[in-house]
């Protein structure tokens, strides 16, 4: 899942692509992808965009009409640029191509330049969560106006990021740092690492002493900062993989913590997974996995 770096790097990539050039048309082809229709997906042709920008885990992307087109990537959804015109597509709703920007021809192009680059906004899921919306703030945007604060932003105080955990109360961390309401940006993988850096367990509770909120806020904010500073400046295309060398325990299961040598483990849910170092985290203790013991299976 696209989180605070890759969406914060992918704006950057797109800002400089695209930054002063007109839009030829919108194409939605997964219909059930576009969240609004007033103002309607069309009056975005012929404005120029003028910037990209992030808000948690949200691309916005801002026309001379006032106009933004905000898109949330979920779980599998990416932008990919094109560099020449599209292929016509196989039909409305099918493979992974949700919705299409085809530009018109860069201002410094040859005469005879046809246009046609742009991007395409993907999801790589049988199960469609991606979402697009055109509005005239941000904010319109629900999962936007509900969002918490940005975790490496000014105001984001220890004093306040203990504020949060204490009105958590005894709900788990790992949880807490995943809800958007309560901090914007940190998805599965971040949470990972920033526990497995913080040497605390998935399962700890939020309210905290203040030695432990202070670690953990260290944590994050050099994980996080980390991350946002090793994607600058990479291709869209390349950020997948940035993502994936950077982990240290995401998505690492059966291999050696970095830290101590110990296996990493995994804990299985319903509908995803996470990642720890029970050396590092958990005092050499595996964590119970509801459904693997479900199923019979030992660690």
């Amino acid at each position: 899942m696209p989180e605070l770096p890759e969406v914060e790097a992918l704006a950057a990539d797109l800002g400089e692509r695209l930054t002063g050039r007109t839009i030829r048309r919108v194409d939605v082809t997964e219909i059930a992808a576009l969240k609004t229709f007033d103002p309607p997906i069309d009056a975005l042709r012929g404005t120029a965009f003028t910037g990209a920008g992030r808000r948690g885990k949200h691309l916005v992307l801002t026309v001379d009409s006032g106009l933004h087109l905000v898109i949330h990537l979920a779980r599998s959804g990416w932008v990919r640029w094109r560099e020449a015109s599209p292929r016509p597509t196989a039909g409305r709703g099918r493979g992974p191509l949700a919705a299409r920007a085809v530009l018109e021809p860069a201002a410094h192009a040859d005469d005879d330049a046809l246009g046609g680059d742009g991007f395409d906004v993907t999801e790589q899921a049988s199960h469609k969560r991606l979402a697009i919306h055109v509005v005239t703030h941000p904010e319109q945007v629900m999962s936007i106006a509900t969002l918490g604060p940005e975790p490496l932003g000014e105001e984001f105080t220890e004093q306040r990021f203990a504020a949060i955990l204490a009105h958590a109360g005894r709900a788990q961390i790992k949880g807490v740092l995943r809800d958007q309401r309560r901090i914007a940006g940190i998805g599965n993988a971040y949470s990972d690492e920033i526990l497995h850096a913080a040497r605390m367990s998935p399962f700890h509770p939020a309210s905290m002493p203040a030695d432990d909120v202070a670690r953990l806020y260290a944590a994050l904010r050099e994980v996080l900062g980390g991350a946002v500073e090793r994607a600058r400046g990479v291709s869209a295309s390349s950020l997948k993989a940035e993502k994936r060398q950077g982990m240290r325990v995401h998505g690492r299961k059966g291999e050696a913590c970095p830290v101590c040598g110990d296996t990493v483990r995994q804990v299985i849910y319903a509908d995803s997974t996470f990642e720890y170092c029970a050396g590092c985290q958990t005092g050499g203790k595996p964590l119970a996995d509801r459904v693997l013991s479900r199923l019979g299976v030992r660690r």
